[in-house]
């Protein structure tokens, strides 16, 4: 079955850094880490308001890391100039909202269809591949096929906050199952990510047109415990197809 990549977040590294307005955890250092233990990509997102992640350490990621580096960004032309600056690999267009304490829900791409294929047009023409977070949903995955993006995230907020209500879970599933089946009926890539975690990702891993997670919260937290390197290793086997 086809290798199914691993994105490690570590934007809640940051703000256990800027709680002190000091350097430890190192970033950088940690990001090494995860690296080292088997993450295929280093996944940030820089909000306006630069809650955890700062401009920068998004620079300083580029320069050291060697596994590519998934910029996530609001439809911001202030974000936009910096990702044009950074060239990351990828870049994810997320809805934001100041008063949220995470991102909340997907991107609604067939109201706003027309500024995000600028978007993904600036973006590409710098060597940029484009993704769109999306919930699961045959409108968003059309109008993300629209706009020439590359491929989508989809929100799996909704399934892992029903995961222990079957009937909930079952109709999250299969919504899930089924944008990624029409994502790739239209030819874009897949991945997935938002509140999975040790017990819920098997699931969703095992959809075979998803072909990359990105997950933060439950692996930092774990990291506590265990220590990063084994958390990513533990997320590892609990994803595996």
């Amino acid at each position: 079955m086809q290798y199914l990549n691993l994105g490690i977040n570590i934007d809640h590294v940051a703000t256990l850094r800027n709680a002190r307005d000091e350097n430890d955890p190192s970033l950088i250092e940690l990001a090494l880490v995860a690296e080292n233990a088997g993450a295929d990509l280093i996944t940030v997102h820089l909000r306006e308001d630069r809650r955890h992640i700062r401009d920068a350490d998004v620079f300083e990621l580029k320069r050291n890391l060697k596994v590519p580096l998934n910029f996530e960004m609001a439809l911001s032309d202030e974000i936009l100039r910096i990702a044009l600056e950074l060239k990351p690999a990828t870049a994810c267009i997320v809805p934001e909202r100041r008063e949220e304490i995470t991102t909340e829900g997907g991107l609604d791409v067939v109201k706003f269809e027309s500024r995000i294929g600028e978007f993904v047009d600036k973006l590409h023409a710098a060597g940029i591949d484009v993704f769109l977070f999306v919930e699961p949903d045959e409108a968003s995955v059309r109008a993300s096929a629209r706009t020439g993006a590359r491929g989508i995230e989809i929100h799996t907020g909704a399934y892992a906050h029903g995961f222990r209500e079957p009937r909930r879970r079952a109709h999250e599933l299969k919504r899930i199952r089924d944008a990624a089946k029409l994502a790739h009926s239209l030819l874009i890539e897949v991945h997935a990510g938002h509140g999975l975690n040790y017990p819920n990702v098997r699931e969703i891993a095992e959809i075979p047109e998803i072909n990359e997670l990105n997950i933060g919260h439950a692996v930092i937290a774990r990291s506590l415990m265990t220590g990063l390197a084994q958390a990513i290793r533990d997320m590892r086997a609990a994803m595996r197809r």
